[in-house]
This record gives structure tokens, C-alpha cells and sequence, in this order.
């Protein structure tokens, strides 16, 4: 009876250990799973501040305008600018670094068929050499002769030239080359993917802008999965309207919400950028209002990992 009872007693604390275990295996796995769980593309971590330089009525400098970042707590800037802006370039850029703002893109816009005659692109080329920044160059590119008569193949090849001439210097200083849609040929996104797969080069993706889709909106659904691998950003404002859309604030369109949830099913991960352009005329103000109408649209779709971020 006593042989019966200890042996009763030890195959129940190995059957208490064993259970022990898998509780702490699965706490592991769960805790695990947690760790590698996908954080909403659109949490707050991962916006990019965009069009706050030339759209900003309080016409900050890098100091101030880097202080405005911080406290608002967005760590990354896309620097656009016009050409009184150019002699704070290297200010800008060192600026950003003390203050832990990652410079995630600068823009270009590029009128020159040939680009190696392009002063202003010489001079970003200089101040990203200068700076060791490793960054991303957003820009749209135009001004070929005689280009709407040409057939689409040739139109492609043509691009491809000035294109691959600005990868390429990039390529030699660790950066990138977004192609910016801005309107025309250049500017829809089936064009940019021909480019892409026609020069095979591994340093050029794509910059989508909502603002600069308004004719584009009934083909997202199409085109989207197609440009995904090779997407760098996506700007958001809201769209309202048919074809061609209204560009609106976000969370004040019609379509926006259905673009973003798109986005969100997606495997995208690249980077989301806010625009303060026709938002607010304080850039401070615009980037708040484009903060506060993602939190809506998140609501709306259902992100709740997403809105835990703006908290």
C-alpha cells in the first residue's frame, strides 16, 4: 500500500512538472509570437513628415523646424525645398542628426533630358557626398524632346537613360532613387514599373503619392500589388470624389479609408509620409491635422495596433 501510494506520488509531480513546462513553453512561444507580430505600417513610428519646408508659414529653419519634429514625435523628414533653401542644406542635414531625425529622403525635380547638366541635382549630389547620408532621393523627372510622339517602348528607353544616370551616381554614395509621381507620363505608376524592370537596377523603387493620384484612384486596386516590391513610400492625404478625385485632408475623402486598408492587408512596410501641402498654413498644425485624420481612418479599418502608437 505505502509502494502504491509513492508511486502515486511521483507520477503526479511529474505529471505537475510536466504541466509546469508546457505552460512556460507556451508563455515563450506566445511571448514570441508577440515579439514577431507586424506592427501597423501606419503606426506613428513610421510616418514620414513631408512637404513642411517651402509649406510653412512660420518659415522655420533646421533648428526650429527639427524641434518641431521632436516635439510632435516624428523621427523622420523628406526634405523638399526651393532655391533660397540651398545655402542651410548643410545645416539641415546635421541638424537632423543631433536631434535623432532620420533623413529619409531628399527631393529633387529634374527638367533636364540630360541630367549630368543639372545644377541643382550636382549640388544635392555634393551635400549627400559631404554628409555621409545614406538616403533616398525622391524625384520626377521630364523634359525629353519630342516625348509624347514617341511609341512606348522607345518613351521608356529614352527615360531610362536620365534615370540611370541618377541611380547610378547615387548607387556610388549609398542611396537611392524614388521615382515621384508628379503628373504626365513619368507620373503613372505602370510607366515607373517599366522603367524599373527594363533597367534591372537594385537602387530604384517608387514614391506613391495619394495627392498626385486623382486619375489613377479606379486602377489602384490593380496596380498596387504590381509596384509593391519596389515601393520606398506612401503619402498619404485623403481623396474624395470620381475620377479624377479631390484632394482633401485625411479622413475627410471618400476614398482614402479604401486605399489605406489596401495598404494595410499588404505586406508593405516601407515608410508612410504626411504632407502638411494645402493642410494648415503652420507646418505644425498641418502635420497635427494629418495625425488626427489617420486616427480616424485607423478606427474606421479597424487598426488597433495602429492607433496604440498616436496615444
Amino acid at each position: 500500500m505505502i509502494f502504491l501510494k509513492l508511486n502515486l506520488t511521483k507520477v503526479l509531480c511529474r505529471t505537475f512538472a510536466i504541466l509546469i513546462a508546457f505552460i512556460c513553453i507556451n508563455e515563450q512561444v506566445f511571448a514570441q509570437n508577440k515579439s514577431k507580430r507586424k506592427a501597423s505600417v501606419f503606426a506613428k513610428q513610421n510616418l514620414v513628415a513631408w512637404c513642411i519646408v517651402p509649406f510653412d508659414s512660420v518659415k522655420r529653419g533646421p533648428v526650429a523646424r527639427a524641434q518641431m519634429l521632436n516635439n510632435l514625435g516624428i523621427t523622420k523628414l523628406a526634405y523638399d525645398w526651393r532655391t533660397e533653401h540651398i545655402p542651410t542644406f548643410d545645416e539641415e542635414l546635421q541638424t537632423l542628426k543631433k536631434h535623432n531625425i532620420k533623413l529619409e529622403a531628399f527631393w529633387h525635380w529634374s527638367g533636364y533630358a540630360d541630367p549630368s547638366k543639372d545644377k541643382n541635382l550636382a549640388i544635392i549630389f555634393d551635400v549627400l557626398k559631404r554628409n555621409n547620408a545614406k538616403t533616398q532621393l525622391w524625384s520626377s523627372f521630364n523634359g525629353w524632346k519630342d516625348f509624347d510622339q514617341l511609341p512606348q517602348a522607345e518613351k521608356v528607353k529614352v527615360a531610362a537613360v536620365s534615370i540611370a544616370y541618377v541611380a547610378d551616381k547615387l548607387a556610388e554614395m549609398g542611396c537611392s532613387l524614388g521615382l515621384y509621381n508628379h503628373g504626365g507620363w513619368f507620373g503613372e505608376p505602370e510607366n515607373q514599373l517599366e522603367i524599373i524592370e527594363y533597367l534591372k537596377k537594385p537602387n530604384i523603387g517608387i514614391v506613391f503619392n495619394f495627392s498626385h493620384s486623382e486619375t489613377q484612384i479606379n486602377r489602384f486596386p490593380q496596380f498596387f500589388p504590381k509596384i509593391l516590391p519596389y515601393l520606398y513610400s506612401i503619402n498619404l492625404t485623403g481623396l474624395k470624389g470620381d475620377n479624377p478625385a479631390e484632394v482633401v485632408k485625411i479622413g475627410e475623402g471618400t476614398i482614402e479609408e479604401k486605399m489605406m486598408g489596401i495598404i494595410l492587408k499588404s505586406s508593405y512596410s516601407g515608410s508612410i509620409g504626411i504632407i502638411n501641402e494645402n493642410v494648415a498654413p503652420d507646418a505644425a498644425d498641418g502635420l497635427k491635422i494629418d495625425m488626427e485624420g489617420i486616427k480616424k481612418v485607423l478606427k474606421k479599418l479597424g487598426d488597433k495596433e495602429g492607433l496604440k502608437s498616436y496615444k
